[in-house]
């Protein structure tokens, strides 16, 4: 298994053979607004440019979108991904959005989804606290996190997706057991309804739940509201000694586990 980090929670994952493009945000530096009512918003997204070529990003087998939010699939994903080549949405009305963008082989993630001998599992999430989606749910809306198995590889790659801690990401580990935890730990925050997405104490705590797993923190430094940047999440790291099992890649650094 490889994976690979490309920008903000853009990933590209190589499993069993198959290699797949998780939401892609491919847009020039600069190039969007801010979220709007989120910390930080009067700085432009992305915040940082992508340091893989676009070539590298496309050469895939299938793309998954967590959710339709801007910073998961914007509109350079729209123009560049390929029409033809096969994407897995969270549920239907988000197959429904890209079907109407031109893609032509939309797919649902279930729970029993698979693509080219790899198992793909939707699981849940939660992108905020009960407050939080209570407040802004038209905003915050439905996410999901993705749970990739393959035969002949001996790790499973859990991919959280857009979520805080809560029961279930606890349900997730307990009932997948993963070996390799992706973790999007920026600290995404609204003001007055906190943080939308982990940080440092909601990756402590999968941290302490998985004492066997690798955790690989995405999701960092490429938009305007994210409050923890990579360089405190390492320093974090490092003062509570969990340098042996959680990393924090620098964009188009990749791992083989």
């Amino acid at each position: 298994m490889k994976l690979k980090q490309i920008r903000n929670a853009t990933l590209r994952i190589d499993i069993g053979g198959v290699k797949f493009l998780l939401d892609p945000y491919l847009g020039d530096t600069e190039v969007y607004s801010g979220f709007e009512g989120t910390l930080n918003d009067h700085l432009r997204n992305p915040r940082i440019p992508l340091q893989t070529s676009m070539e590298e990003i496309l050469d895939v087998d299938a793309v998954i979108v967590t959710h339709t939010h801007d910073d998961h699939w914007d509109e350079a994903a729209i123009a560049n991904v390929p029409k033809d080549l096969p994407v897995f949405a969270q549920h239907a009305a988000d197959a429904e959005l890209l079907a109407s963008q031109g893609f032509e082989d939309v797919r649902v993630l279930t729970e029993n989804s698979e693509f080219n001998g790899v198992s793909l599992i939707r699981t849940p999430g939660q992108h905020g606290s009960d407050e939080a989606l209570a407040a802004i749910p038209e905003i915050l809306g439905e996410v999901c996190g993705v749970v990739f198995k393959h035969p002949d590889e001996a790790r499973t790659l859990y991919v959280a997706g857009d979520t805080v801690w809560n029961r279930h990401v606890e349900d997730n580990l307990a009932r997948h057991t993963p070996d390799v935890i992706v973790l999007n730990a920026g600290d995404a925050q609204v003001p007055g309804l906190g943080s939308i997405i982990m940080g440092t104490t909601d990756v402590t705590k999968v941290y302490e739940t998985m004492p066997e797993a690798t955790l690989v923190a995405s999701h960092l430094d490429a938009v305007n509201h994210c409050a923890l940047s990579r360089n405190a999440l390492r320093e974090y790291v490092q003062a509570h000694d969990m340098t042996d099992r959680v990393l924090v890649p620098a964009d188009d650094e990749a791992y083989s586990f």
